[in-house]
């Protein structure tokens, strides 16, 4: 094994565990993606070491981005670390967080076939989305095959929302992260996604990072999960209930 390249592999996932992002157009940084994309060693060895320590390494416009794999309490946030982190109590409030999060990743992303991004959201407009998609999961619950952990966690997050008041600013810059209200709520996870580095605010209009944009073709993309199922299977269970019946 040649030394220098090990030791380029090590200074380029020291870099990314730490949340930098390495790429092409960073000068401060360009010279370690040149080794990552250009070196069949150094890129053997870094993603060896991000497989070994259940990280997933994604590329999205010659920039390189980290992200912790599922289940990986040392890179990761267990549920009362997220809690914590979002300024949350119970787990049925980190769900509503989940479900917001989700509204605002299909917000800015269709599917990879069209690479469609929406430019910016609101408060209201994620409010509007978890609306919309709260109603459109209840209504399938009675089509689709959930368990019955599956079907109270959709009925909890349900029940909370609607107890949330609205409570709109007159200015969006304004709004303050809170739990009592459905804009507070919004906030809250807007603040979160910020800080991770997925979103930036500008005068109540979040806009998507490149970060989001390479976690959402990736990982969201490979890793969709039971939440994309249930939001997106009513149609296929319901035509396969129905061939069932006949």
């Amino acid at each position: 094994m040649d030394n220098r390249n090990l030791e380029k592999a090590l200074e380029i996932f020291s870099s990314l565990i730490t949340g930098e992002e390495i790429g092409r157009k960073n000068k401060d940084t360009a010279s370690l993606y040149e080794e990552y994309s250009d070196n069949s060693q150094v890129y053997d060895m870094v993603t060896m070491m991000c497989k070994k320590m259940n990280l997933s390494l994604y590329e999205y416009k010659d920039t390189i981005y980290l992200s912790p794999g599922s289940g990986n309490r040392v890179f990761g946030y267990t549920n009362e670390e997220l809690k914590k982190e979002i300024g949350i109590r119970v787990n049925r409030e980190l769900y509503l967080c989940y479900f917001i999060m989700y509204g605002v990743i299909t917000r800015f992303y269709t599917d990879t076939s069209t690479g469609t991004f929406t430019e910016y959201v609101r408060n209201e407009d994620i409010i509007n989305a978890v609306d919309s998609m709260l109603a459109s999961s209840i209504n399938k619950i009675n089509l689709m095959s959930l368990d019955e952990v599956e079907e109270n966690s959709f009925q909890a997050i349900a029940a909370l929302w609607e107890e949330l008041p609205l409570v709109i600013s007159e200015e969006n810059a304004t709004v303050k992260a809170a739990r009592g209200t459905k804009t507070g709520f919004v906030k809250m996870v807007f603040n979160f996604m910020e800080k991770q580095k997925l979103l930036v605010e500008n005068e109540g209009r979040y806009y998507p990072t490149d970060r989001l944009r390479a976690l959402t073709e990736n990982y969201f993309e490979q890793y969709k999960g039971r939440l994309y199922d249930i939001m997106k299977g009513a149609a296929e269970d319901a035509t396969y209930q129905q061939n069932q019946g006949e």
